[in-house]
């Protein structure tokens, strides 16, 4: 009979530390190629049943169908941006009444800022003429910095596009590939963690999906009320920013705030602000728990762990990926006897079977402690 020896606490740590270390150090190196390939699985799962519709119904052979729920799925997503395009165009259109009123805003400011302060016009075109090349070599650097980075994410679409065709085109072969790299005895544990991703992935896409539409009609609602130009351009783009958790709902902001200043009366901006703060307390108190949440189940802390992290190795993709990716941990974590810890310690709900090992290990101890109250009790009659 063989005897398996259990490694120390410490032990187990130091390997858990040093494979976190490792892991990060792959996923900063290897940046390109992982961002578009996990977009790229993730959709892939959220687009498989289309697919399966295709093969098993219209009968097509399997390439052409992840082609076709491919370049459908692009058709949708180019048809939103083609939606916001149109309102972008329309906002370009009448730059010069923006410059206009900023210029106006700007007057008005020296003025306050004259009365206020008693620093005259002169005094302020002065120091303004002597930031503006600062400001100016600030912007080139901005400017070359924003090409870079939409170039990169145009290489990024494009690789995740390819990625989506493939995986849909090979799914079959790498659940296979799933089940003989583990044991027989092990198989039950592979199916239930494969059927939990998917489920998992599909129920938090959509909801997703559903909070950006909710979170652009509250918007859009909100902005009619105010009557804000572009209301239509704001309200989606509010919906679409707000995926980024914490992050994105404050860049909207300030976008609409921006806009709001340059088109109509700085008095409305207070309003605007509150429309907001009323929007992201909905999102946040009843549908993020109810629709995304629910879905994912990992605790706040570890969400704003991640969304660091994420920052910190993939930038704004990183954000975007981490509460998925941290499901995905949570759920092999889960199904893994060793790792379940690590999946308790993710998780934001709590486990029956460690609070029954624990009521046990209470119940065991609180006797010895009444014991000794006893005790105490006694010598102090005595």
């Amino acid at each position: 009979m063989e005897v398996i020896k259990k490694w120390p606490f410490y032990l187990k740590l130091a390997c858990s530390l040093l494979s976190i270390i490792c892991l990060t150090f792959i996923s900063i190196i290897g940046k390109s190629i992982l961002v578009p390939l996990i977009l790229g699985f993730l959709i892939s799962i959220l687009l498989a049943p289309i697919c399966s519709i295709f093969e098993r119904y219209l009968r097509l052979p399997r390439a052409i169908s992840s082609i076709i729920t491919t370049l459908l799925f692009a058709a949708f997503i180019l048809g939103i941006f083609y939606m916001i395009a149109i309102q972008m165009a329309d906002i370009a259109n009448e730059w010069p009444i923006f410059q206009k009123q900023i210029i106006e805003a700007f007057i008005d400011l020296q003025k306050w800022i004259h009365e206020t302060f008693g620093i005259n016009s002169h005094a302020q075109m002065e120091y303004f003429t002597k930031n503006i090349k600062t400001t100016i070599e600030t912007s080139t650097i901005v400017i070359e910095k924003v090409i870079s980075i939409v170039s990169s994410m145009a290489v990024t679409i494009l690789f995740t596009f390819l990625y989506i065709i493939f995986l849909l085109i090979y799914r079959r072969h790498l659940v296979k590939f799933l089940y003989y790299a583990f044991n027989s005895n092990t198989h039950d544990q592979v199916y239930n963690v494969i059927t939990s991703i998917q489920k998992m992935v599909k129920q938090y896409l959509i909801g997703l999906f559903l909070q950006m539409l909710i979170v652009s009609i509250l918007a859009f609602i909100a902005f009619s009320i105010l009557g804000l130009k572009y209301k239509f351009v704001l309200a989606i783009l509010t919906g679409v920013l707000n995926v980024i958790p914490y992050v994105g709902i404050i860049i909207s902001l300030i976008v609409t705030l921006i806009i709001t200043f340059a088109t109509m009366s700085a008095s409305k901006l207070f309003f605007v602000l509150i429309a907001f703060i009323a929007i992201h307390a909905i999102d946040g108190n009843v549908v993020m728990p109810k629709i995304v949440g629910s879905k994912v189940k990992i605790n706040s802390l570890v969400v704003v762990i991640g969304l660091v992290i994420g920052e910190m190795t993939w930038g704004i993709m990183g954000m975007l990926l981490c509460i998925p990716i941290l499901a995905l941990m949570k759920i092999v974590f889960d199904n893994v006897t060793e790792l379940k810890p690590w999946g308790y310690l993710l998780g934001d709900e709590d486990s029956t079977e460690i609070d029954d090992d624990l009521n046990t290990f209470l119940a065991k101890k609180k006797p010895k402690k009444l014991k000794k109250k006893a005790k105490k009790l006694d010598e102090n009659i005595e």
